[in-house]
């Protein structure tokens, strides 16, 4: 098995795009309007018809040029209005800042008003301002640069975004306060998902994609003309990342901007994987929490309301959607009185649901590409940053069920990424230097990866398996003898190691047959009931040592992962455990507790009756169990196990065994998953 190492790997660039410019508009100045009103018309010079001022664009090399009015006029009103301001005089400084903020505000119904430029003037002043820079660095003007910072620069032509661009930059160099400044608003616009959040009146219409073209392309040249710039942004995209309740659309445009953001800044790519993956994990484990609180009513009214929905082609919808389309899954606002709380609930769990869908399906696909050939050494690093990320923010986390799919299906398509996840998880179980939880999450995830992988080979599931069977002989060896009985507590690792190799044994006990008759087929399960099976040696033994063992841990394990390994090892002829099941069901956990009485421990922890009991029971819980988002489900297809219970095999069961059972169910060990998500088709373990 490989060692668990990122290397890096080359990225490529993006092509520019640029977009066509409109007509320019000429008019006279704002700031010399008061002096043109005592002007007579007759008067008034004639606009110049072949005078070109030409700016060198320094971060393209290109020549920008601009028809109008002389840039120096222009220079000079805006050094005469800056350089008034800082002596006490703020006629003309009001209003230049008053022309940006009416700029920021207008919509397409002030379009021709004389209170707003025009569509190229303002660029006149963007170029005036940025040959003014050395004056707007001084504090006095910090509220002319948060007016000029709130401009639309991404909505409009290509030569303004050039120019709006080298202004941020001479800003930045100028001030170095202004850094954070710049960056908060490129980053603010990462959730913007339709055309009025970036469109300018009057200018030709830019799609999202030229948009984001733009703003990537931005923010690339300044990360690398100011490498303090990373710093900065670690902390923003944790700041501006999308609250849980906002619409699916939004998550969705935000990670697709940290994902691009990730493509030329490789120093913060693990960053934004694990802000994404914690994130992502946290609704995840909300939609569990929702759906475990709901009844059967509301369930089904969740499932039908996400039966009726109907993405469209994007997750992130049509983004010339007018402004009164806003039925996107927002979330239920406090003032909608309209709503019962059966709605409001049903509507809340839904949104959990479809944004958890969204995000998931986005990142799957944004992977895909890189794994097209998945022994390059871009597929390895890619996976090698899921895995860090995942061993940080996701294994911790109790109940997490579809996130760490991601890792589930890339890892399945090669030797070697499959190697790096297994071997991280075998790492982190063995760690004496791990909290026991987290060992006991990643037996967990190990026990749940191979079982439920479609494309792991049955040696690397022996592998893992006598893995387990070693580390639970261990444990028993040590502890056994001083053991009083069943007791969660003290030994839960061990406990979670057993329930793991039950569970494997339950999906994968094929692979453990390590002989069987010529007339037994493979794919066909009840073939397999009545004859004789080498078993994988040692397996009966070890097996049977934890069965019979003080701790009892078939006691501890889920009842229905037992009852199951109970009728499979019973049927299939390896070893007949029912009288072991029996009695335990007469044993009552709570007389083991290791709290002492003295302190009360053990009283508050047998109170509940019946339910108390549970609470001394390991969860049915495994990570890989059935993933049924509605949309994102599709990437499962073919790297999933699904469980196949043996024809007959729990019927013949209960006409054997009835007089030893004594359980009101038999041994009925179907188990159907209770949240909305589950799967239709599969007999849950």
């Amino acid at each position: 098995m490989r060692p668990f190492t990122a290397i890096g790997g080359s990225r490529s660039e993006p092509p520019p795009t640029t977009a066509t410019p409109s007509k320019s508009i000429l008019r006279p100045s704002i700031l010399g309007r008061r002096k043109i009103d005592h002007v007579s018309p007759d008067d008034i010079p004639p606009p110049p018809t072949k005078r070109r001022k030409v700016l060198i664009d320094e971060m393209n090399n290109e020549v920008i040029e601009f028809s109008g009015r002389s840039l120096d006029q222009v220079n000079q009103e805006v050094r005469r209005a800056l350089e008034g301001h800082l002596q006490g005089q703020d006629s003309d400084y009001d209003s230049l800042k008053e022309m940006f903020a009416t700029e920021n505000r207008r919509t397409g119904a002030d379009v021709g008003e004389d209170s707003s430029p025009k569509p190229q003037e303002l660029k006149r002043y963007i170029l005036a301002l940025t040959n003014c820079v050395p004056l707007l660095k001084n504090r006095a003007c910090n509220g002319l640069v948060r007016n000029i910072l709130q401009v639309s620069w991404l909505g409009r032509d290509e030569e303004f975004y050039k120019v709006y661009l080298q202004l941020m930059a001479a800003l930045v160099s100028s001030q170095g306060s202004y850094l954070s400044l710049v960056l908060t608003m490129m980053v603010e616009k990462f959730p913007h998902t339709r055309a009025r959040d970036w469109s300018v009146p009057d200018w030709a219409a830019v799609s999202r994609a030229v948009m984001r073209e733009r703003l990537h392309a931005g923010l690339r040249y300044l990360l690398k003309v100011f490498p303090a710039a990373s710093s900065l942004l670690r902390t923003l995209i944790v700041s501006k990342f999308p609250f849980a309740d906002d619409a699916p659309r939004t998550h969705v445009a935000y990670v697709k901007n940290l994902l691009r953001l990730g493509e030329y800044a490789e120093e913060l790519d693990l960053d934004m994987i694990d802000l994404i993956l914690q994130r992502l994990v946290a609704i995840d484990v909300q939609m569990q929490v929702d759906l475990e609180d709901l009844d059967d009513e509301l369930t089904t009214s969740v499932a039908y309301a996400l039966g009726q929905s109907s993405p469209s082609a994007s997750w992130e919808g049509d983004e010339d959607a007018p402004d009164d389309d806003e039925d996107d899954n927002e979330s239920v606002d406090s003032d909608e009185s309209d709503l019962d709380e059966h709605e409001e609930k049903v509507r809340t769990v839904k949104g959990h649901i479809e944004k958890l869908d969204a995000v998931l399906d986005t990142l799957f696909e944004h992977y895909a590409p890189h794994f097209v050939d998945p022994e390059s050494d871009d597929a390895y690093y890619r996976y090698a940053l899921l895995v860090q990320s995942f061993g940080k923010n996701v294994l911790p986390t109790y109940k997490s069920r579809h996130t760490q799919f991601l890792l589930f299906h890339f890892g399945q398509l090669s030797d070697r990424l499959r190697d790096t996840f297994v071997g991280s998880l075998m790492h982190i179980f063995t760690s004496q230097t791990r909290p026991a939880f987290v060992r006991q999450a990643a037996a967990t995830y190990l026990a749940g990866f191979v079982a439920r992988g479609a494309h792991v080979p049955a040696e690397l599931v022996r592998t893992i398996f006598n893995l387990l069977l070693a580390r639970m002989k261990a444990y028993r060896i040590k502890h056994d003898a001083q053991a009083r009985g069943p007791d969660m507590k003290r030994h839960q690792l061990y406990y979670a190691q057993v329930q793991a190799a039950l569970y494997m044994f339950c999906f994968r006990w094929r692979d453990l047959i390590v002989s069987a008759p010529e007339f037994v087929d493979a794919d066909d399960p009840a073939s397999y009931l009545g004859h004789e099976l080498g078993w994988m040696q040692g397996l009966k033994e070890e097996l049977s040592s934890h069965v019979y063992c003080r701790m009892n841990p078939l006691k501890i394990c889920s009842p229905a992962i037992v009852e199951e390994f109970a009728t499979l090892t019973h049927k299939l002829g390896l070893m007949y455990i029912f009288p072991r099941v029996e009695e335990n069901k007469r044993i009552r956990l709570s007389q083991f507790v290791s709290d002492t009485y003295g302190n009360g421990g053990a009283l508050r922890d047998t109170a509940g009756g019946p339910r108390g009991e549970e609470d001394h029971q390991l969860d049915p819980y495994f990570p890989f169990d059935p993933y049924q988002l509605p949309v994102s489900k599709r990437w499962m297809q073919g790297n999933y196990v699904q469980y196949q219970s043996v024809p007959g095999l729990n019927v013949a069961v209960e006409d054997d065994d009835s007089d030893e059972s004594g359980g009101e169910d038999g041994h009925d060990t179907d188990v159907v998953d209770d949240t909305a998500t589950a799967s239709e088709d599969e007999e849950e373990v």
